[in-house]
Parts: C-alpha cells; structure tokens; sequence
C-alpha cells in the first residue's frame, strides 16, 4: 500500500506540464511507471495506432482524442492522448490518472499505463468492443434491438455494482459525478464499464456531503448538486436511476419530447407510475422479451434513485440488494422526482420510508397484462408531441451539455 502511495505521489508531482524540469520529469515518471509495471513506450503507441491515424480514432473529449490500438501481442488498446491545448483537459487528465491507478473492478474501465514523452502524456485502457451504451440506445433502431430486455437488465445491475465499488469498497470513496449513458461502454459480453473519471472527485471520509463548483451533463445531474453545488454519493444514485429510465424508455432525458405536459422523462415516467401505468412507458423494442414483473420493479427503483430529496434515495448497496431479489412490488413509497429549480420537503421519516399518499405500486393488474398493447399506445403519441425544454437549466456549455470542472 505504500508503494502505491508513493507512486501516486511521484507521478503527480512529476505530471505538471509545462515545468521547467519537464525533460527530468518526464524520466521521473516513466522510471515510476516502469517499476509499478504500468510504462508503455511511445514507439509501441505510435505503432499500435498507427500512427495515432485517424480511422483509429475513436472519439474525443475534454482531455484530447482516443485513438483504437493494438500491441504486438495482440491485446486491443485505447490510448487517451492528452491535448497540448487543452487547460482543462490537463486537470481532467490528471484526475483520471490519480483515481483509476488503484481502481479494479470488472464494472469499472480498466487503466492499464501511462506513456510521457516529451509534450506527449497518454494513458492506455483496455479497449471496450461494443461502443458506449448511448450509441447503442439512443442511435438507430437497428442498434437498439441489439439491447434485449436481459442485456439491459445486466447494464443496469452491472453498473450499480460498479458504483456500489466505488463509492465503499475501493481503496477511498469515489463520486463518479458524470454518470451518463455516454459514459457506459459495453465490453464484448455485454457487461458495462463505469467510464471517463476526468470530474470524479475523492470524498472525505466521514463526510455527508461536500459544497463544490458544478461539474456533470445537463439531465443527470441531481437538482441540489445544479442549484447548490451540494455533492454526496445521492448525486451519483441519481444520476444512474436516470440512466436506469433511459434503458427502460430508450429516450434521452434531456431531450425527451412525448409528453407535452412532461418537464422531462422523468416527469413523464412518475406520472405514469402514479396512474398505474407504469409499463406503458417502455421501450416499444422490449415488447417480445420483457418480463413485466423485472421492468415494473426497475422502474420503481430507478424512480426511487431520482427523487428529489436526496436523503430518500437508496445507497448503491441497497440498490443491488433489491436488483437481486425476486422481482415484485417494492414496498417502499416513492415520492417525485428532483427537477432542477424545484424545492423539496425533507421527510423526517426513516431513510427510504417517506412517501406521498395514493398508489405506491404503480403498475395496475390492466396494465401487467396489457403489456405489450400498453407499449405500442405510446408511440402513437410520438409524431404529435412537442419538445418541452428546461428553461431553469442554465446553457450548456457544449454540444453535449457537459459542464467544466471547475474543482
């Protein structure tokens, strides 16, 4: 544990860019990462890619490009490369770094080195075949069915174990901050990787919450993180019982457009549940493999990870616990969802025990067993809907609605 102390402490110091010692530095940390094993050789990148050719590019971010490589010995990599323009993206970088050397988990992308050469700073992953999560779902509807009712099932419980490690069983708690489906990638079985850990933050231990510049996406970040910079691992449960409605509807909650009287999917989703017609919701591409009882019970959960008070949301721990029961009614009320620039009442009842009155199942017996009649009624309503926005939502401040990372 020392060692990786150390480790962590020398190749910080030792990554400032633009230092006057940037050739000693550069030594440093290769010397470093050769002995935890982790140092890549610039030459072996350059030949993986190709050159870092840009039919090898996979996308780009914040940080730079990433670009697709393959080693000599046949593993399949994506290489970071850093921006030399890019401010933010070097904080982002080397936030990455610092986080995800001590990181392993099979729901959590894997860092497997580092390269620095001269103004070059790269970090290598293992390469994640099957796209991230958002291509796949929001894309194409011939991509989507690809995402079968028991794929979508393991994303979500495979990413709620991912989260579930990071925020009480990795070496310190993690808050992710940036839970997006964008930010899941798929691995050839299926199996989805928490990504991108360029805004993750360390939580102090002890803590409850911490007071910090906004970081995240617009329609996943929580509404006391947006209005008060409020952060605690409710912001990441929240964050994924969107992404769990995302997999349940296949819309996109920052641009959902089906319900005029709907601030957002959210909205649209805990009112259909209120009327017992939660099944009504779901992916029209889910109608032949779907089990009803599964669905009606991760609509409740992800409903539960979205409420507006932050205090009622479940612990990732509960949340596996319950994604590994039988499927069935939960029994625990669910109150509305958090929408930026709405209040909410703290409940003085027990964690997860507070709840407004009427129906707390959500899914009528009419509607378990009209399920697929239920589906198709939805899409009817799709050609006549009109985009409703978020007008308390300040501009992103890119095409993505990705925020900064300010601290």
């Amino acid at each position: 544990m020392r060692k990786s102390k150390n480790f962590m402490h020398n190749l910080l110091k030792t990554f400032k860019l633009g230092s006057s010692k940037e050739g000693q530095g550069e030594e440093d940390w290769e010397r470093i990462a050769a002995q935890e094993q982790k140092h890549f050789a610039f030459d072996a990148l350059v030949a993986a890619t190709k050159d870092f050719h840009p039919t090898h590019k996979l996308g780009e971010g914040g940080f730079g490009p990433v670009y697709k490589g393959k080693l000599e010995d046949g593993r399949e990599i994506a290489v970071k490369k850093l921006s030399h323009s890019s401010n933010q993206g070097k904080k982002e970088f080397t936030n990455e770094a610092k986080l995800l050397a001590r990181v392993q988990h099979r729901n959590v992308v894997n860092l497997l080195g580092y390269c620095a050469h001269g103004a070059e700073k790269l970090l290598v992953y293992e390469y994640v075949p099957n796209e991230s999560l958002d291509k796949l779902l929001f894309k194409s509807n011939s991509k989507k069915e690809l995402l079968d009712w028991k794929r979508r099932f393991d994303i979500i419980a495979g990413i709620a174990r991912g989260l579930l490690y990071l925020h009480e069983d990795s070496h310190s708690c993690i808050i992710h901050r940036d839970i997006k489906a964008s930010n899941i990638l798929l691995d050839d079985k299926w199996a989805p990787k928490i990504a991108d850990f360029g805004m993750a933050r360390l939580f102090p231990e002890g803590e409850t919450h911490v007071n910090t510049r906004v970081a995240g996406t617009n329609g996943y970040m929580a509404p006391e993180y947006v209005m008060h910079g409020s952060l605690s691992k409710a912001a990441d449960v929240y964050s994924f019982g969107v992404v769990v409605l995302e997999l349940i509807t296949g819309q996109r909650n920052s641009s959902f457009n089906l319900d005029v009287d709907a601030q957002n999917m959210l909205d649209w989703a805990y009112k259909m549940y209120k009327k017992g017609k939660s099944l009504e919701i779901v992916d029209t591409a889910l109608a032949s493999s779907a089990s009803a009882d599964q669905v009606a019970m991760c609509i409740q959960i992800g409903l539960l990870c979205t409420q507006g008070d932050p205090h009622l949301r479940p612990t990732m721990g509960r949340v596996v616990v319950l994604l590994s029961k039988k499927p069935g009614n939960l029994d625990e009320p669910i109150t509305r969802p958090g929408l930026p620039g709405t209040r909410y009442r703290r409940s003085r009842r027990p964690h997860g025990l507070s709840g407004s009155t009427g129906t707390t199942s959500g899914t009528s017996s009419t509607a378990m067993r009209s399920f697929g009649s239920g589906i198709n009624t939805r899409s009817a309503t799709q050609s006549t809907a009109t985009t409703t926005t978020m007008s308390s939502l300040p501009s992103p401040s890119d095409p993505h609605g990705k925020r900064p990372m300010q601290s």
